[in-house]
């Protein structure tokens, strides 16, 4: 099969789209044809080498969208269903989805019923599960004054399409780094745009939010706080600031009093709360168009657009 390979940690010419031999099924194991697969920031950090678990040469993608062309559980699992997957250790402990078959364990691997095509299938794993738990996380009320960091991430604009397609009235505020994007976000329908050249910290004269969407992560955590409402909660579930641990954070003191803190692992992740999130985008017509799409020869180009933020939104690979 044709796959996209890492044999040495580096930039975005260490991907190497070359021939390797299809996995076989095992015990355990069911082969899943990929139709698509998102490009994610924690696999750029991982071909980086940042991730130091993963062991070199490794096919990396952490979700995959496709059809199930053999399996070890034909009870359970049907030969030619739609599945999704992410997480798990996919593309980190064995090889991920950036290939034409993708060999995953059967306990991760979630049928779906839809009628979404493949590029709008392959937008949804990673960053509108994400974006359901965030949105789920904040509680949100009508009235609520919402802030987005990163607004123009992948999902940064899922979290945006969720809310807007929820019906709660609510006045979302968005960060961006340039004026560039200000036009595509007003079109999805942000209220207010704040321009942030230094992303880890807001302008003097923000003001207070009722609850905040950190993607910039534990970089800008502690400024996010500082203006975060009484008994509003903040989420910090991204990393897009490089950084990805908290230290010497002491919560007494740098959580204001009546404040919430919390987060969202993806990892967590079950048949249940996909078919839920699957549910919740075709009750609420959401969509989940990508942004822009790729061929699996072109997966470089793919991870150069994106590391470039030329783009708004999800970026999406179709083998």
């Amino acid at each position: 099969m044709k796959a996209v390979i890492v044999k040495q940690p580096g930039g975005p010419e260490v991907l190497e789209y070359t021939e390797v031999p299809t996995p076989k099924v095992r015990p355990g194991w069911t082969l899943v044809k990929v139709h698509g697969f998102g490009i994610n920031h924690s696999e750029i950090f991982t071909r980086d080498g940042q991730s130091p678990s993963v062991k070199f040469p490794r096919i990396l993608g952490i979700e995959v969208v496709g059809t199930i062309v053999a399996t070890s559980v034909p009870d359970s699992l049907t030969v030619g269903q739609t599945v999704v997957s992410l997480m798990g250790e996919m593309g980190r402990a064995y090889d991920g989805s950036y290939a034409e078959y993708v060999l995953l364990p059967n306990a991760q691997v979630y049928p779906v019923t839809t009628n979404l095509d493949w590029a709008e299938l392959a937008a949804i794993p990673e960053t509108f599960y994400t974006a359901f738990g965030i949105f789920k996380s904040l509680r949100l009320q009508a009235g609520d004054r919402v802030l987005i960091r990163a607004a123009t991430s992948g999902v940064g604009v899922a979290i945006l399409k969720l809310m807007k397609a929820s019906g709660i009235q609510l006045t979302v505020t968005g960060t961006t780094r340039s004026n560039q994007k200000d036009d595509a976000l007003k079109a999805l329908g942000i209220d207010v745009i704040i321009h942030t050249p230094d992303a880890n910290h807001l302008p003097e004269g923000v003001g207070e939010f009722d609850k905040i969407v950190d993607m910039i992560g534990p970089s800008a955590v502690r400024d996010s706080l500082s203006h975060l409402a009484e008994f509003g909660i903040e989420s910090a579930t991204g990393e897009l600031g490089g950084i990805w641990t908290l230290d010497g954070f002491d919560p007494i003191m740098d959580i204001p009093n009546n404040r919430y803190l919390t987060g969202f692992y993806s990892g967590d992740v079950d048949a249940k709360k996909i078919n839920e999130l699957f549910t919740y985008i075709e009750q609420h017509h959401v969509d989940v168009t990508p942004e822009k799409v790729f061929r699996l020869p072109e997966t470089r180009a793919a991870h150069e657009y994106l590391a470039q933020s030329k783009g708004l939104g999800k970026v999406v690979v179709l083998p």
